[in-house]
Parts: C-alpha cells; sequence; structure tokens
C-alpha cells in the first residue's frame, strides 16, 4: 500500500512539473502555434513536430458579450468562429474555440484560415500580432472537454492594438505524457 501511495505521489509531482513547464513554454512564445511546435519537439510527438489545426466545428457560435468586447467590436461588425484540434502527429494538444474579426486580416488570411489546416497564428503572423493571456485555469474551465488540463483564454493584437481574435483554449492530457 505504501508502495502503491508513493508512486501515485510521484506520479502528481511529475504531472506538475510538466504542467508548470508546459505553462512557461506557452508564456514565453507570442503564439500558441510556435509554443506547441516546441512542446511537441521536446517530447518528441512526431517527426517532423508539426503543429495542424484540424476542424471539428463549420457552424457559427455567435460571439456573446464579453468577446465583442474583447475584441473591442460592436454588435454589427462581422465575426467569424473556428474550432480546431491542434494536433502534433496524431496527438490532439489542444482544442480551441477562435473569434476574429476578418475585416482586420488580408482577403488571403480569411481564405486560407476557411479552406486550409493551417494554425491561426502562422496565417497571421506576418501581421506581427502580440499575444496576451486574459486567463488561465488548471484544469477545466466551462466550455472545455474532460480531461483539460490547462484552460487558457487569450486575445491577439495587432501592433497599433487593435485585436484580431479572441481564443478559448483546452489544453489535452497528452500535453503531460512523458517525452518519447
Amino acid at each position: 500500500m505504501t508502495a502503491a501511495i508513493a508512486t501515485a505521489g510521484l506520479a502528481a509531482c511529475t504531472a506538475s512539473i510538466s504542467l508548470t513547464n508546459f505553462e512557461r513554454t506557452l508564456e514565453t512564445n507570442h503564439s500558441a502555434t510556435e509554443a506547441l511546435t516546441q512542446w511537441c519537439n521536446a517530447r518528441a510527438l512526431a517527426n517532423p513536430p508539426q503543429i495542424v489545426a484540424q476542424a471539428v466545428k463549420s457552424e457559427m457560435v455567435a460571439p456573446d458579450a464579453a468577446v465583442r468586447a474583447t475584441l473591442a467590436i460592436d454588435s454589427s461588425e462581422p465575426v467569424r468562429y473556428r474550432q480546431v484540434h491542434l494536433r502534433c502527429g496524431e496527438t490532439v494538444l489542444s482544442i480551441a474555440d477562435n473569434w476574429y474579426v476578418p475585416a482586420r486580416l488580408t482577403p488571403e488570411m480569411n481564405h486560407l484560415l476557411e479552406t486550409s489546416d493551417i494554425p491561426f497564428g502562422r496565417v497571421v503572423a506576418p501581421l506581427g500580432y502580440t499575444r496576451e493571456q486574459l486567463a488561465s485555469v488548471h484544469g477545466r474551465a466551462p466550455g472545455c472537454p474532460e480531461g483539460t488540463v490547462l484552460s487558457v483564454r487569450a486575445v491577439l493584437k495587432l501592433p497599433d492594438g487593435r485585436p484580431i481574435s479572441a481564443v478559448a483554449e483546452c489544453y489535452t492530457q497528452a500535453n503531460l505524457a512523458p517525452a518519447r
């Protein structure tokens, strides 16, 4: 019984260290996509360590008042929605809801977001955006699926400060798996 308790304690400690390291990787990158690419590489989850955005929902999830406030837009401004599984190889690392202002992106960027598996951060990288984390919760926040180990809300802004995207990110248990 004591060995089982010690093993469980060690596993919890290891998971806590992994979560701390994962959070640090997210916080030190201007892009969640780049952070996941680094994490995927460090954990040897796939070769090459490439992040792909697999579209999940195609129907619009209307932005609530809080999302519109985050995006600094009124109720008449068009908003697009994209939910994706961000994968490294076969491993889903994040489920992300993204509301974005298409008028603040180029037509080419809007087309890529509607038709490709390229993550949002990579598509809009030429805009030189910054990422501001608004909230972070260990575990599952409302709207995230069971098994979420970290829930993050963030806003991406253009260099002039105008928001282009509000995201809700649900990071999966796969992020805490031992490196391969």
